[in-house]
């Protein structure tokens, strides 16, 4: 009997836990200073709502990150073969110089945005648990968080989330 107790607690701890994935960024995550290309500041939030009505693909990466580097390829397919979706690139490069060669040197379209702490002491980067890069996001047409978690650009889940609503 005493060998069945810990099994027990495990099952009742994980049926208090909330395991979903939020559809929403918190509001501390809404908050988060971005650094535009021209230098100019905005929050997240502001950064998002600019595409309101349109999907939005989120690539977290930095310059320094083979695994990004490598999904790269795959990233620019899933451009064209979704030219209707935003796609917003948020660097973790902690120097802006380092940031913009990269978006060059990989020839990067999109709209670009540095987050300027890195992959630390941030609302957004805590919200979304980044713990590794690259880090592939969807916001769908009305806002909400459609795919919260990849890590490979290949996921089959972006493809799904990608797809326009029917």
């Amino acid at each position: 009997m005493k060998k069945y107790i810990p099994l027990l607690v495990l099952a009742v701890f994980m049926a208090r836990c909330n395991f979903e994935t939020p559809t929403q960024f918190s509001n501390e995550a809404n908050a988060t200073v971005l650094n535009s290309l021209s230098g100019d500041k905005a929050t997240f939030k502001a950064v998002i709502a600019q595409y309101k009505g349109k999907k939005v693909f989120i690539d977290i990466w930095a310059s320094w990150c083979a695994d990004c580097i490598k999904g790269m390829p795959t990233i620019k397919r899933l451009q064209s073969e979704f030219p209707e979706v935003v796609f917003l690139f948020l660097s973790v490069d902690k120097k802006n110089s380092a940031w913009k060669k990269g978006i060059q040197r990989f020839q990067m379209n999109g709209e670009h945005y540095n987050i300027p702490t890195g992959m630390r002491n941030s609302a957004l980067v805590d919200f979304v648990n980044l713990s590794w890069i690259p880090r592939y996001m969807v916001i769908d047409e009305m806002g909400a968080i459609s795919l919260f978690k990849a890590t490979n650009s290949s996921d089959k889940s972006i493809l799904t989330a990608l797809k326009p609503i029917q």
